[in-house]
């Protein structure tokens, strides 16, 4: 089947009911995707879904709190009646902290990486062979943000979960201790971008033997609500960017992406 096709086939979306989430789902719809829309916000999610697919035929909604285990595992006792299968996952729900407010930093952490860690956990057994995880990252999650030490250990190639898991919570546990930075630590929005840019390539590796593709996507910076009015790139120039990730190719997986074209980690 022609990837950039979605006669027949099912995308999820997360954090979906504005913004960059809201348009993937339309231009996933567009390419004939039949498309579930999540949203933390029930209301707001079942009016954004009726305003894609009045009929409610090919735009369902189903309400999801990343953070919370009980919202996960509803969703995942929920899918069977929904879908036969989802095809295609776009981790898109996320939050930004730029500040100096310990509660925040750890919040941005748990929604942007330990949330669509668990989501993605959750959807895999439903995802077909020839599947497709696509993980919204930013430029900001580049290596680069992160000092020496931090970055040697997050760029080891054989980096395994269990060793990604303890960076995370190393991060968690300078922040308790008042100074990050001092260890080499950006903002926290960076940490947890870092860390699910290499969740995805660690999941890449994992899920092979089943020819499911991970890849992560920087739309850009976007003129959405966490972007702001001075942002340079438009909702629907940064959502195609998402949807051209998640319409890559058979076999292009592990990799790092903007408007399609693979960029540096």
């Amino acid at each position: 089947m022609d990837p950039a096709s979605g006669d027949g086939r099912t995308a999820l979306v997360t954090g979906a009911n504005r913004g960059l989430g809201l348009e993937t789902c339309v231009q996933l719809r567009g390419l004939g995707f039949r498309v579930i829309l999540t949203s933390r916000r029930k209301d707001e999610g079942i009016a954004a879904a009726r305003g894609i697919d009045p009929s409610g035929t090919t735009v369902l909604h189903h309400p999801l709190d990343i953070t919370k285990a009980e919202s996960i595992a509803n969703l995942a006792a929920d899918l069977p009646a929904l879908a036969s299968r989802v095809d295609v996952l776009v981790n898109n729900a996320g939050i930004g902290s730029w500040s100096s407010d310990p509660e925040k930093d750890r919040r941005t952490i748990a929604t942007n990486y330990h949330g669509s860690r668990d989501v993605t956990d959750a959807v895999l057994p439903f995802l077909p062979e020839g599947g497709r995880i696509v993980m919204v990252s930013s430029g900001l999650g580049e290596l680069s943000t992160l000092g020496p030490g931090p970055r040697a250990r997050f760029s080891d190639p054989a980096l395994t979960r269990p060793a990604l898991e303890a960076l995370v919570a190393e991060y968690l546990a300078d922040l308790d201790a008042g100074d990050p930075k001092r260890s080499g630590w950006p903002s926290s929005y960076s940490v947890s971008k870092v860390a699910l840019n290499a969740l995805t390539k660690i999941l890449a590796r994992e899920l092979a033997p089943r020819a499911v593709s991970v890849n992560a996507v920087c739309p850009g910076w976007v003129r959405t609500d966490m972007g702001g009015r001075s942002a340079p790139r438009s909702v629907p120039v940064g959502g195609r960017s998402i949807v051209l990730a998640a319409t890559l190719p058979g076999g292009a997986t592990g990799g790092f992406y903007r408007d399609g074209k693979r960029i540096s980690w």
